[in-house]
């Protein structure tokens, strides 16, 4: 119990909920919503058991409920309440809620739990669309404000890789189609951020193509050999952390260089490095995304 995260700071539960400091100073002031503990120097903090209320309330307001009408809820009949909600309504962010609550908690069987539900209703396609890409969004930016820690991050972030990794599993047995275009899928050095990438293996190999993921921190001189295995090669790769942005536009002029000369192949990327780069000078054979769902739709 001791790595669990019991005590917020009112910036915390602003990050993590979504709600601004200012209206949960409101919220306490006029309905009484939450009941912080207070330094000697008067400075909020508030319990676990806060965090998961407000999650609740502003869920439920979200919903349409008005915070006057929480209000009134006792407290046993605001979780409830969601309950009763999300069984009839989008569940996707009573879900991001749940994972919320789990990362928080180190609570493997809440995400199991969780997961599950979603899975009933949804394929694993529209789970990762609809609700862990926008986790993995919030969780990043928790992470740089440090509302989380990189423990609460991998906790997160290992459990999604699972659920893909078993998801492939299932596809490993399909034939593939042709091998007349082969997709070598891998990060390059210093990048670990390998989720958006094995879950464009899971679509690419779901579609029935040739797929070859070597996974994370990949030296460009590592990839040179597979050009004598292969006629036709599409590499697919994701720059989260590396390279420096001052040191993509030379990434790339070597890469065209030394991989891309052949005819037949081509680079594929995506990743946050890339959203401001300027593609004015982006070699004919690289294509940048701005999303996972774009460059599925495109192959």
């Amino acid at each position: 119990m001791n790595n669990i995260k019991v005590s917020f700071s009112i910036k915390d539960l602003e990050n993590l909920t979504g709600i601004k400091a200012h209206t949960i100073r409101i919220w306490e002031k006029r309905y009484n919503l939450l009941s912080p503990n207070r330094s000697e120097t008067n400075i909020r903090n508030y319990s676990l058991n806060s965090f998961q209320k407000l999650l609740n309330i502003s869920y439920l307001n979200n919903n349409g409920i008005k915070i006057s009408k929480i209000a009134n809820l006792k407290e046993e009949e605001i979780p409830v309440k969601v309950r009763e909600i999300a069984s009839r309504a989008k569940v996707e962010d009573h879900a991001i809620n749940a994972f919320k609550m789990a990362m928080i908690n180190f609570d493997q069987v809440l995400f199991y739990n969780t997961y599950n539900n979603l899975i009933e209703n949804k394929t694993f396609s529209e789970i990762f669309y609809t609700v862990f890409l926008p986790l993995l969004e919030e969780i990043g930016l928790l992470w740089q404000t440090n509302t989380i820690t990189p423990a609460h991050e991998h906790f997160l972030t290992v459990h999604m890789k699972q659920k893909i990794l078993l998801n492939i599993e299932r596809l490993q047995s399909l034939e593939p189609k042709p091998i007349t275009k082969t997709f070598i899928l891998y990060l390059p050095e210093n990048e670990i951020h390998d989720i958006g990438l094995l879950f464009i293996n899971y679509q690419l190999r779901s579609k029935g193509y040739h797929t070859i993921f070597l996974g994370e921190s990949v030296p460009m001189d590592g990839l040179t050999d597979l050009l004598d295995f292969f006629d036709e090669i599409t590499f697919v790769s994701y720059f989260t952390v590396y390279p420096e942005v001052n040191q993509i536009s030379e990434y790339l002029e070597n890469f065209n260089e030394i991989l891309l000369s052949r005819e037949n192949s081509r680079l594929l990327l995506l990743g946050r490095k890339l959203i401001d780069f300027d593609t004015s000078s982006l070699p004919e054979k690289v294509t940048i995304y701005s999303s996972i769902e774009n460059l599925v739709k495109e192959l």
